[in-house]
């Protein structure tokens, strides 16, 4: 049992031609006008922000550099008055270069020299 709307006939669209919609081109270049400068501007913020941050940590890790660098130049700076301390230098030099104060013995007086 067939009825009339079961049969099948193909559909032939030889006479159709499809046409560009100008419309449509118009709204979409209007679109993307309004939306590009947008688009632009947001991306060019972010970029910013993106920037700032790590020139943010940047300057932060040369802060902490300076730092730790001052703290290094004040504990060799009381290294050196420590070592330089008349104390300090009598001690060294007697134990590490193995000298003595001079005796009367030694010296010689400008008018005993020949």
């Amino acid at each position: 049992m067939k009825s009339a709307y079961a049969v099948r006939q193909r559909v032939t669209n030889s006479y159709l031609v499809r046409q560009r919609d100008r419309r449509r081109r118009q709204e979409l270049a209007l679109v993307v006008v309004a939306v590009l400068p947008v688009a632009a501007a947001l991306l060019g913020y972010v970029w910013l922000n993106v920037k700032l941050l790590n020139i943010g940590y940047e300057v932060y890790k040369l802060e902490r550099a300076l730092e730790q660098m001052e703290q290094k130049a004040r504990e060799l700076e009381i290294e050196a008055s420590y070592l330089s301390s008349p104390q300090q230098v009598t001690v060294r030099a007697r134990e590490e270069l193995g000298m003595v104060p001079v005796s009367l013995e030694q010296l010689v007086f400008e008018e005993e020299a020949p």
